[in-house]
């Protein structure tokens, strides 16, 4: 990935967890690695816990953000789910918390960013 684009993933990602946390979510982690397998980021709020896809652009945009967020894509973020829960030691997530997989697409248009947020995006099927 050539450095612009990391750059632009890592301002969507900062614009994404200020969103979140302004809608009440505790930011567990960010870019979290399970063998090959990486989540954007890990939140925790009163709905669960929130695996979340996070999808930069800059204006002008062909398709939606949220459009490549595709099933091997879902695949791929559900495993890595599976895998940080299972190996987590995390207190707050020992109880029984309902798993949601939610997609953020932000899109930089000049001075103005657009968050989409789409709670709930998709439901695995399998991993």
């Amino acid at each position: 990935m050539n450095t612009s684009k990391m750059t632009l993933g890592r301002r969507g990602e900062d614009v994404a967890c200020e969103y979140l946390v302004s809608r009440g979510h505790v930011i567990l982690e960010r870019n979290c690695r399970r063998g090959h397998l990486e989540m954007d980021i890990i939140s925790l709020d009163g709905d669960g816990v929130h695996f979340v896809e996070v999808k930069s652009r800059t204006a002008p945009v062909s398709a939606s953000p949220q459009e490549n967020v595709n099933a091997a894509k879902q695949r791929k973020i559900a495993a890595g789910a599976l895998r940080y829960l299972n190996s987590t030691k995390d207190e707050r997530l020992a109880r029984d918390l309902e798993v949601n997989f939610d997609v953020i697409a932000v899109v930089f248009d000049g001075g103005k960013t657009i968050v989409e947020y789409f709670p709930h995006a998709f439901t695995p099927m399998y991993v």
